[in-house]
């Protein structure tokens, strides 16, 4: 099974064991009202977690677990990851990719030179940049004077590459 890492648990809210969760996600309303979820904890390890209870609310998440019922068995999970199956998330809108589809593209220059492969993304509020490894590392900011063209299905990126990059 495919999963998507959509959050870290950050806090608890209440006394009933209610976990705010700090959301990767750009948009609340690309996962339909899911009724489970996996916790990831520090070492890999998961475990599905049904619901009977998710809020989202600008960049959080509220989620009630079915077997978490007090504060401090909530608070044991502080630093747990939020993971959903795929075919929770719905598509996107033309032009709008998730990162699971950006990493492990090849990446070529305008004029057809491979560049290296995208190994990893990370968000600076703006803008997200690509990081992509060949023979020496490239930072792509994900914008669109960078980014020219992505074709998933060819697993390709196409970019120009500015001054200074």
């Amino acid at each position: 099974m495919d999963l998507f890492v959509v959050g870290e648990i950050v806090k608890t809210r209440g006394l009933r064991g209610c976990l705010k969760v700090l959301t990767l996600l750009e948009t609340q309303n690309i996962i339909d009202d899911p009724s489970f979820v996996y916790l990831e904890d520090v070492l890999g390890h998961r475990k599905v977690h049904y619901l009977r209870g998710f809020t989202a609310s600008g960049k959080f998440l509220f989620l009630e677990l079915k077997d978490i019922t007090d504060v401090d068995s909530a608070k044991a999970l502080v630093g747990y990851k939020i993971l959903v199956p795929g075919e929770m998330l719905k598509d996107l809108p033309e032009g709008e990719y998730y990162w699971r589809d950006i990493v492990g593209l090849d990446v070529y220059s305008e004029d057809g030179k491979h560049l290296g492969r995208i190994e990893s993304i990370f968000p600076t509020g703006s803008n997200d940049v690509y990081v992509c490894q060949g023979e020496r590392e490239i930072l792509l900011p994900a914008i669109a004077d960078v980014i020219k063209q992505i074709d998933i299905d060819k697993k390709m990126m196409t970019v120009r590459l500015l001054e200074g990059l």
